[in-house]
């Protein structure tokens, strides 16, 4: 199976047809429920394909140039930029926008909370510290050059510091959007998981046996492919359920204000002690 051809036969359906769905709910004028009309679905979606091309492609493109990975240089285009096949750059795209997609169209099904999401410091902090002790110890790993963890640590340590971004801001917010979040991942990852195996049975792509963890989901498909979409698909969801939640407008400006007014807080501190000094 070509890399195009698992695309066009896995993916572009999907996205087709959910794209179909959600623009019938447009012009049925059927919106996002109330708690999730901060900022527009689709321009959030667009943002977010535009951030997971970006942030990526040079973390992919060092996966292919250390064999991590690679192509049947038979099943791909051969057009390549920098280490990586186009249809990859393609796939880059895709990715996030079958899940955006269902998450859109999700949203305005599933029962929304019934009140605001509360104000939880704590729980930001609990949840973020958690996530940053995984991302320590995988970044030591990584640096300690085990090879069978490369493919593992190298996929944590990547994907878990925007994570982390995201439960600083708002993981009492995502807390309070759980239900939609985890129907979302849930349904999401089986279903790459699935693809996935069925093109790296076809040889489509090949992952590295020597920096991969022996651990083969149903004989095939590797831990790391899994974990790889368990990432992909989290920082898409929570990223676009923390742009498009009502509570996370106030609370960004409230973060700005405070980073614009601590400069001026201290010039009049300093202001003061120099009055005082005269």
């Amino acid at each position: 199976m070509t890399y195009f051809g698992f695309l066009l036969t896995f993916i572009v359906p999907v996205i087709v047809f959910l794209a179909l769905l959600v623009w019938d709910d447009h012009r049925k004028g059927l919106k996002n429920p109330q708690a999730l009309q901060g900022r527009p679905p689709i321009w959030t979606l667009i943002a977010h394909v535009i951030v997971a091309l970006v942030y990526t492609t040079p973390w992919d493109n060092y996966l292919v140039a250390t064999r991590v990975w690679w192509y049947d240089d038979n099943l791909v285009t051969g057009i390549l930029i920098g280490w990586v096949p186009i249809e990859e750059y393609t796939f880059f795209l895709l990715l996030p926008l079958l899940s955006g997609l269902w998450l859109i169209w999700l949203s305005r099904r599933l029962t929304p909370p019934s009140s605001a999401a509360p104000d939880k410091p704590r729980m930001r902090l609990i949840v973020t510290g958690m996530i940053g002790v995984i991302w320590l110890v995988s970044t030591v790993i990584l640096l300690s050059g085990y090879q069978p963890a490369a493919y593992m640590t190298l996929l944590l340590s990547w994907a878990l510091i925007p994570i982390m971004i995201q439960t600083i801001f708002g993981a009492d917010i995502l807390w309070h959007h759980r239900t939609l979040i985890g129907v979302v991942i849930g349904t999401t990852v089986l279903y790459y998981a699935a693809t996935d195996a069925i093109a790296i049975s076809q040889g489509t792509w090949t992952i590295s046996p020597d920096q991969s963890l022996p651990l083969l989901i149903g004989g095939i498909l590797p831990i790391e492919e899994f974990v790889f979409f368990l990432m992909v698909t989290t920082l898409v969801t929570m990223g676009m359920v923390l742009v498009m939640a009502r509570e996370s407008q106030p609370r960004f400006q409230r973060w700005v204000e405070d980073r614009l007014a601590r400069p001026t807080t201290r010039q009049s501190s300093s202001d003061a002690a120099g009055n005082e000094a005269k």
